[in-house]
């Protein structure tokens, strides 16, 4: 049971969710704060406001005439306070405070917050202030927000004009209203996640086939025959693209051993036993001596030839099989058709060279073109003709064999490319192990290129080998 809670919790869906609801709620605790303070602060600048405006509409009723009377106030302070409350009915939490000579003379509403009431030091101060107060705290709690007008009109009469703001019950619903905010957001952030783990656990399924499969691999070591699916073009698709061909490639390197022992087994049993059986001869018949020991030496070299092509075969799939190089296409031309014309005495043809340059083993592709010059010699009578040319094609270079030889049916070209394949007709008289063509195959798919056969049974082989402008990778060198 351990294993498992420690399995879950450090597994790539829990490690996501687990800083996916950490950042998430850091942003909302942030968040929520940044909002109660803009709340705050735009209430704070609303009381500003109506502080202002009640002490602009005293001053300005102090300049003003009673409208009773239709003369200036004068020193009448008294009828100055009277009018002014009389007219101005407080806000919800705003208070309208008269001092006259010094003493309380109105308040509107008339029940005074206690904050006030029980500070008698700030309102003996007060109801002799001389000069304003402006959108000032009463104390340092920051409740009673307040501003002080004097009234000084000629004569003996002096007043002060007070308006206070309580802004504890707008806190209260600004504090209300975030926690509210609050709960709402965490429940939405709990559905979310509880959504979040089921979602990031399809996303990152893919993994779990993929860890699933490479045990597979490790507990059966075998390559399974069925891809990973592959669902969308995120990275996780990439990734199981990207496992999906290097199962396909431990696959065919599996395969390919599989079949070089299987293929190789065989085709070292025939010389390995005529090496035996004239070994036995040897022992007894002395006269045939120097015949016997030219039969081995011949069967040995076989068996050297064959084992070098089985080598090269092998090493045809590994990155550092080619060392690359800048190949002019006209001169390799020009130097493959002089090689050509010391395998055999036949009517050897140049047609075209094309004048391009790739990049390309010089050395492996000599090797695939003279395979196929070599291939239509042993196949070709004397009499026959065979081309040899080269030309530019979308793809890149195109190297072309043709010989007026037996041909090929049908039925045998699909094989005729794989190893130790030997077509069993007129055309076949060569003696060798029937790895020539794979070898072709091996170098061509080697740069990226592949081989096209084209022929028809007692009128000739025309083989085409494409090798591209840039191979597929940077191979190194061995």
């Amino acid at each position: 049971m351990a294993w498992r809670w420690h399995r879950l919790l450090s597994s790539v869906r829990t490690q996501i969710i687990f800083w996916l609801a950490a950042l998430i709620s850091l942003s909302i605790v942030i968040s929520i704060v940044t909002i109660r303070q803009i709340l705050s602060a735009q209430m704070l600048e609303r009381i500003h406001r109506s502080l202002d405006q009640e002490i602009e509409e005293i001053q300005r009723l102090v300049d003003g005439r009673d409208p009773l009377t239709g003369k200036p106030f004068g020193d009448d302070v008294a009828a100055i306070f009277d009018v002014f409350l009389s007219r101005n009915v407080p806000e919800n939490d705003e208070y309208l405070i008269a001092f006259l000579n010094g003493e309380l003379y109105k308040s509107s509403p008339i029940a005074l917050p206690e904050n006030l009431q029980e500070n008698d030091a700030f309102l003996t101060s007060i109801a002799q202030l001389e000069s304003p107060h402006h959108n000032r705290n009463l104390d340092t709690s920051g409740n009673i927000i307040y501003s002080a007008h004097p009234i000084q009109p000629p004569g003996n009469n002096r007043g002060v004009f007070i308006v206070a703001y309580s802004r504890k019950n707008l806190q209260s619903e600004i504090d209300q209203a975030v926690l509210v905010a609050t709960w709402v957001i965490g429940i939405v952030f709990l559905i979310a996640l509880v959504l979040a783990w089921g979602v990031i656990g399809r996303v990152v399924s893919p993994l779990k086939l993929l860890t699933e499969t490479a045990r597979s691999i490790h507990d059966l070591d075998h390559t399974p025959k069925h891809s990973i699916p592959v669902k969308g073009p995120d990275e996780i698709s990439e990734l199981t693209i990207t496992f999906n061909k290097m199962l396909d490639r431990l696959h065919a390197s599996f395969a390919s051993q599989r079949e070089f022992i299987n293929d190789a087994s065989h085709e070292f049993q025939t010389p390995i036993t005529v090496i035996r059986g004239h070994l036995e001869v040897l022992g007894q018949s002395l006269g045939q001596h120097d015949d016997t020991l030219d039969l081995l030496k011949d069967e040995l070299n076989r068996m050297s030839r064959l084992v070098d092509d089985l080598l090269l075969l092998a090493r045809a799939e590994r990155p550092d099989f080619l060392n690359l190089e800048l190949v002019d296409v006209h001169r390799l031309t020009e130097e493959l058709f002089a090689k050509a014309q010391a395998l055999a005495a036949r009517n050897w043809q140049l047609t075209s060279k094309a004048s391009i340059r790739i990049v390309g083993d010089r050395y492996r592709i000599i090797q695939a073109v003279m395979n196929l010059l070599q291939n239509a010699a042993e196949h070709t009578d004397e009499m026959g003709m065979i081309t040899l040319s080269s030309k530019r094609v979308p793809t890149g270079v195109c190297f072309t064999v043709c010989d007026t030889g037996t041909g090929i049916s049908p039925e045998h070209q699909e094989r005729v490319m794989q190893r130790f394949s030997r077509v069993e007709t007129t055309r076949s008289k060569s003696k060798g192990a029937g790895l020539g063509l794979s070898i072709v195959k091996a170098i061509a798919e080697a740069h990226g290129g592949h081989v096209a056969l084209s022929s028809k049974l007692g009128q000739g082989c025309q083989f085409n080998i494409i090798f591209p402008l840039d191979p597929p990778y940077e191979a190194k060198t061995p």
